[in-house]
């Protein structure tokens, strides 16, 4: 593994053009990035197995096992970050591979120089994410976040986080009563400058299928109309 706390590691591409795969290479490179390259899902998931590199750049539209399916079996064993390639029209794909814990994506066509800044800042947060803050505890009405642990549990039984499920959560919980629109959140809980906001709206949206007793009627996580969205503390209490 790369030494935590740079921003440079071994980057998987995996893409079935070959002029694709080779200009994203070359930037990398220039990054300072150790590049492997796979042209199928098949192959990526056997690179992957032998060698787990830092992180995974993987388009979604593969021949044979397709980039869905591969950032699935990936989740599976492993939290490495990944940064999707989509097409314009995919909407409804991108939205898949951020539910299934893609960190990230590009749309195609996409400048190269955008995908290597995109993939620093992603090593950035992943490294961040690795060091843990002091042993600390948040709770809220059966609610409970264990930020040493990264760990959160409702009545006592444990959630199933992807880790920027997890990061919004700790943010939101750490935040009672206030508002923040889209692009805060972006910027404060994943260090994004730029990206597309619904990734905020996904990931709020599955939040909410975990900790409320209703999520098209939210209690907890509440949205601020013209604004975005706020954590209400006490709202869950006694469920």
């Amino acid at each position: 593994m790369t030494n935590e706390g740079t921003t440079v590691g071994r980057v998987l591409v995996v893409d079935d053009d070959m002029t694709v795969r080779d200009v994203v290479r070359r930037y990398l490179e220039l990054n300072g990035h150790q590049v492997q390259l796979a042209g199928d899902g098949e192959t990526a998931l056997r690179l992957f197995a032998e060698n787990p590199p830092d992180l995974v750049v993987l388009d979604l539209m593969l021949p044979g096992i397709d980039g869905l399916e591969v950032c699935r079996r990936l989740r599976q064993r492993s939290a490495v970050p990944v940064v999707m390639l989509t097409a314009l029209g995919e909407e409804e794909d991108r939205i898949a591979g951020l539910q299934l814990g893609a960190d990230d994506y590009v749309t195609k066509p996409f400048s190269p120089r955008e995908l290597a800044l995109r993939v620093t800042s992603v090593l950035r947060r992943s490294r961040a994410v690795q060091t843990p803050p002091p042993v600390r505890t948040l709770e809220d009405g059966g609610l409970s976040v264990d930020l040493g642990a990264r760990t959160a549990r409702l009545g006592g039984a444990e959630l199933s986080l992807t880790t920027r499920e997890f990061d919004l959560l700790t943010f939101l919980m750490s935040n009672p009563g206030r508002a923040f629109n889209r692009a805060e959140l972006l910027e404060r809980v994943w260090g994004w400058e730029f990206g597309d906001q619904s990734t905020v709206t996904v990931h709020v949206r599955r939040l909410r299928e975990k900790i409320e007793t209703d999520s098209a009627r939210p209690t907890r996580i509440a949205t601020v109309w013209g604004v975005g969205y706020r954590y209400d503390p006490g709202s869950g209490a006694g469920r």
